[in-house]
């Protein structure tokens, strides 16, 4: 068919025709979005009365629903078994989401948002290779305040960054943290002794965030917490940095709340899993 063969619908006939069927299409969407969730939940897969069941829908219509789901390759139906699962599209799908969430894109509206509450600069990192690296900060409006570089490395134990992640790892991958990257030194408070960092790290999973108190850079106290990946685990950390004269032991525990809640509000908007 050539171009000048092809008749293209005004665009009032075309408005007319959607607000003629958008009840029933988006009722139709919602409805199968539902379904996708649904088979989200259990990698066994589900039977239609399963399904119907779950859903509240007639099983006509989720096998409706489904067929067509299935014609697009977004679930996928075993006939041997006569189950249902989500389909390879949704991986396709999700993948362009995952090339899509750049973390420090995500995280400085937040980050912004707790520097203006708190008045302290507020960082942002990424565990890499036993270290956290910094990917961006946003400043303290104060004469006095802590200065970042994005790409500054530091080890995982010396930072509060990288406690909080340590915290929320596996115990054997902390193991296998000390064994391949041990506890250098950075000042004279840096933890230098595996007992006291299974100590800290304990310490930090009961209160849901680090504290930092010079053990990275003499004069800084530091308070940070996780943010997780949609499997619930660790990648990263933000964290609010600023002089000792101002970041009080007594302060510790309401920074620590509203650092962890900041931690929390990037892990959702990341597609991650909060515990």
């Amino acid at each position: 068919m050539t171009a000048s063969s092809t008749r293209t619908p005004s665009k009032s006939t075309q408005i007319t025709r959607i607000d003629r069927d958008s009840d029933s299409t988006v009722q139709s969407l919602t409805r199968a979005m539902q379904l996708l969730e649904l088979l989200a939940e259990d990698d066994e897969g589900y039977r239609l009365v399963d399904i119907a069941a779950h859903s509240g829908l007639s099983s006509s219509t989720a096998h409706r629903l489904l067929t067509t789901l299935e014609q697009r390759q977004f679930v996928q139906f075993d006939r041997e078994t006569s189950l249902w699962y989500v389909g390879v599209r949704c991986f396709s799908v999700g993948a362009a989401f995952a090339r899509r969430r750049r973390i420090a894109h995500l995280a400085l509206p937040v980050m912004r948002r707790l520097r203006d509450s708190t008045g302290e600069s507020i960082n942002l990192g990424i565990a890499d290779l036993g270290d956290i690296v910094f990917v961006t900060q946003v400043e303290s409006r104060e004469t006095m305040r802590a200065i970042g570089k994005p790409g500054f490395r530091a080890p995982l134990h010396g930072t509060a960054m990288g406690q909080s992640i340590l915290a929320a790892m596996a115990e054997e991958d902390v193991l296998q943290y000390l064994r391949t990257y041990g506890l250098p030194k950075l000042t004279n408070n840096t933890i230098a002794r595996a007992s006291r960092l299974h100590e800290t790290l304990g310490e930090v999973r009961r209160a849901g965030h680090a504290i930092d108190d010079e053990q990275n850079a003499v004069g800084l106290r530091c308070i940070a917490a996780a943010i997780r990946d949609e499997h619930g685990q660790p990648f990263g950390a933000i964290s609010l940095v600023g002089p000792t004269q101002r970041i009080r032991s007594a302060d510790f525990a309401q920074l620590g709340a509203v650092v962890r809640a900041a931690a929390d509000e990037i892990t959702a908007a990341y597609g991650g899993r909060v515990r």
